[in-house]
């Protein structure tokens, strides 16, 4: 029996070595650690309840910044740089299969309700399908163009941390789970995206969120050593701290595919591609088996998908 179970755990630490929540909730579970019980959201919260309240809280935010902005800043419409020919993404290259059964094959086997069958199952029949998943991916990027239900997307609410009080809506975020084949299409986007990013310059210089090789750590790092200078120095250090409330969910799709064009250099049917990618989404909130009715995405870009770090 022990080593059954070991050899059990040995391999599933194996498989998610790469995903340090699972690897975290797993060693929970095994210290019979309290946080990694998950806590359970109250019926007395419906899925129309977390609908209005998300939706609502993006309002009530969006129109506190449009009343602290000048009344000239709607007018903005900044003229497009000349960039030169290497700076400039204006498509995206179309991929092979081997790329193709190599970001499924390496994806997490999740499945979300919008899924048609099992990621598991789909992950074993992937060779006999392979052609017609290849065929959707490159038709997109050659087109510019995201198939309408790849921009569905199930809100599944998370408390924040796992001491807040459950009862409360404003403890909790939305995590989007969106369709299988279209977060595959968001990992073959994201990974050219990055190389144009990184080929040209394109981050910022001290950005460690959502970077590779880049953490927490590396911004502490930087924070402590210039204080350390500072000191040095003999200079006295001020430290500011901003928390954007829903930052994910506030982003104004215009000012974002106005900074693609100009600042990162996207065009052609690459930019395309990103209006219709943020373009006409849909979500729904999924409660204890219950679903909300469909509401539409005006602004943000989906928290959970691959795509929407690198965009915010």
């Amino acid at each position: 029996m022990r080593k059954a179970k070991t050899n059990y755990y040995s391999s599933l630490i194996e498989v998610n070595k790469n995903n340090p929540r699972f690897l975290f909730n797993t060693v929970a579970r095994l210290t019979n650690s309290h946080s990694a019980v998950v806590p359970s959201i109250p019926d007395t919260l419906s899925c129309d309840d977390f609908l209005k309240f998300f939706n609502d809280k993006i309002t009530t935010i969006r129109n506190k910044i449009n009343n602290k902005l000048p009344l000239s800043y709607s007018n903005l419409n900044p003229a497009v740089e000349s960039l030169s020919p290497s700076e400039v993404l204006d498509r995206f290259i179309t991929v092979d299969e081997a790329e193709v059964l190599s970001i499924i094959m390496s994806s997490k086997p999740s499945t979300c309700l919008l899924d048609p069958i099992p990621i598991k199952l789909l992950k074993e029949i992937t060779p006999e399908i392979s052609d017609t998943l290849l065929k959707i991916i490159n038709s997109s990027l050659e087109n510019g163009y995201v198939p309408k239900s790849f921009k569905y997307a199930v809100i599944k609410p998370l408390l924040k941390k796992p001491n807040l009080d459950p009862d409360i809506l404003a403890n909790y975020r939305p995590i989007s789970n969106l369709p299988f084949i279209s977060e595959v299409l968001e990992k073959v986007v994201a990974k050219q995206l990055c190389r144009h990013l990184q080929d040209n310059s394109l981050f910022e210089k001290f950005q460690s969120g959502y970077r590779t090789y880049h953490s927490t750590e590396t911004a502490l790092v930087k924070v402590t050593n210039d204080l350390l200078l500072a000191a040095d120095a003999g200079l006295a250090s001020i430290l500011v701290l901003l928390d954007l409330s829903a930052a994910f969910d506030t982003i104004d799709h215009n000012i974002l595919l106005q900074r693609l064009e100009t600042d990162v250099g996207i065009r052609g049917t690459a930019l395309s591609w990103f209006k219709s990618y943020l373009s006409d989404r849909h979500q729904f909130v999924n409660v204890n088996q219950q679903s909300s009715p469909c509401s539409k995405v005006c602004y943000g870009v989906p928290q959970g998908s691959v795509l929407g770090p690198i965009l915010f």
